[in-house]
């Protein structure tokens, strides 16, 4: 069986390793880039099976990206989590029911509530 592959788009490279020590221990294919536009080169490059994708970051906004991929007809099916310190209720149903987003983690989050999501969002 083929390994799922995920991409994390985050501008804090600690993140990074810890979500890809994470879920490489749980046999998925983990890459990592740390801002909008490497990011969106690498989903275009390795058409993942997930993005994890940051909000806040310096060169295009995490949601500059999402809308990115969602206009794109080869990325558009991809999943998307959010994973991000905007923890407000607002934030939170932004992303779920206006954006429409697979899930939304809130920062810091831990190892078991990273997993249960990936795992639930590709499994729908």
């Amino acid at each position: 069986m083929a390994l799922k592959r995920v991409v994390i788009i985050e501008d804090d490279n600690q993140i990074i390793n810890l979500v890809t020590l994470i879920l490489s221990q749980q046999g998925y294919e983990v890459y990592g880039a740390e801002s909008g536009a490497d990011g969106l080169d690498l989903v275009r490059d390795l058409l993942p099976d997930l993005i994890l994708l940051d909000l806040m970051m310096v060169d295009i906004d995490g949601w500059d990206v999402y809308e990115r991929l969602k206009g794109d007809p080869e990325l558009q099916n991809i999943p998307v989590i959010v994973v991000t310190a905007k923890a407000q209720s607002i934030d939170v149903k932004l992303g779920l029911q206006i954006a429409k987003v697979d899930d939304y983690i809130t920062k810091p989050f831990s190892p078991q509530q990273l997993l249960v999501s990936v795992e639930q969002v590709l499994n729908r």
